[in-house]
């Protein structure tokens, strides 16, 4: 049986490859639509009704609280490379970064022996 460091790992690897593809999907179409990228084109569509400015503010929020935390967490536990993190999240999306580091943090933790079973 793999120990739920092993499935944790397989499940955050699950989640960043949907991260990546579920967000490149529609990122791809957008450039496609736009002939091109333009951030501020890119911002003001994310508020065209209610709904999409909350989600909008939603992922600002949960942004910021990664980005806070991955970096505390990275230097609390010695985890290399904090900042590779920050870059996938602002070059590709939040939703592949975030499971990533979730998953390269599991493995840290198993190389360092700083993980427990719950």
């Amino acid at each position: 049986m793999k120990s739920q460091s092993a499935k944790l790992q397989v499940l955050y690897g699950i989640c960043a490859l949907a991260g990546i593809i579920c967000t490149m999907y529609f990122n791809i179409h957008f450039i496609i639509e736009h002939g091109g990228f333009s951030l501020e084109t890119f911002i003001t569509e994310n508020y065209v009704n209610n709904a999409s400015g909350s989600i909008s503010n939603d992922f600002l929020v949960i942004l910021v609280v990664f980005l806070i935390w991955s970096f505390v967490e990275a230097k609390r536990i010695a985890m290399p490379y904090w900042w590779v993190y920050i870059l996938l999240t602002f070059s590709v999306a939040l939703a592949f970064s975030f499971p990533l580091f979730l998953l390269m943090r599991e493995r840290h933790l198993g190389k360092s022996g700083e993980l427990k079973t719950i």
